[in-house]
């Protein structure tokens, strides 16, 4: 009876310890019970670096729309940013052109104490940051929403976020983070003629997963390849 308690126990715990080791969370920065699945080592690299840089100004285009309810599905970047945000005296601006987004987004942004360190803004996001006067820090690219079979979005979205960088291309800095969402999927994802883009005007690939994250100053990641993006 002992021995098969015991063995019970050892397979609870291998269990348990294989169920954490598969659960993607940003502890102790985030509550462990939230799994960041596809973005988890990304958003945790640039978290550190955000934290290295002493970043100041934070851009996000494209709203985390329903908070950290979000958290598997669209990373809940809103929250994550904005909570680093308010425990390193920064400022995070988001900018959407949905309404229903924004709205969403300011109720979770007002229950988690944040309206002082996130700014939210309903417009194009072209033009908001043609008009954005400040240099710069970190920039978060995730607005056009893609899609997985549609080579029309699919190409719409990638110009769009191109358009986005080279907007605000003259505000960034040697010192500057990037990072792109929904990098991971077919044709290259979001990022795929930004990232080309950028290549090819002195910045660095520091990560590439399912997110891409990176600079013009730093170690590049050697699993980084341009012709991952072609």
């Amino acid at each position: 009876m002992k021995i098969a308690l015991i063995v019970f126990l050892a397979l609870v715990v291998i269990w348990l310890l294989i169920r954490a080791r598969r659960h993607n969370s940003l502890f102790p920065f985030m509550p462990f019970k939230y799994n960041f699945h596809l973005r988890r080592d990304t958003f945790r690299k640039t978290l550190n670096l955000l934290s290295e840089r002493k970043v100041r100004v934070l851009v996000e285009t494209g709203t985390a729309r329903v908070g950290l309810r979000g958290v598997k599905g669209d990373g809940a970047s809103t929250i994550v940013f904005g909570m680093w945000a308010r425990e390193n005296n920064a400022v995070l601006h988001s900018v959407d052109i949905s309404e229903e987004s924004i709205d969403e987004s300011k109720a979770e942004v007002i229950r988690q104490g944040l309206v002082e360190y996130v700014k939210l803004h309903l417009e194009d996001s072209l033009k908001f940051l043609a008009e954005f006067s400040e240099p710069v820090d970190f920039l978060y690219l995730d607005s056009y929403d893609y899609d997985l079979e549609d080579t029309s979005i699919q190409k719409a979205s990638q110009e769009h976020h191109l358009a986005e960088f080279k907007t605000i291309e003259s505000r960034l800095h040697e010192k500057s983070l990037v990072l792109i969402d929904d990098c991971r999927l077919p044709n290259g994802g979001k990022g795929k003629l930004a990232i080309e883009y950028m290549l090819g005007r002195g910045w660095k690939i520091l990560m590439s997963e399912y997110q891409v994250l990176l600079t013009k100053s730093g170690d590049g990641d050697r699993r980084s390849d341009r012709n991952r993006f072609q």
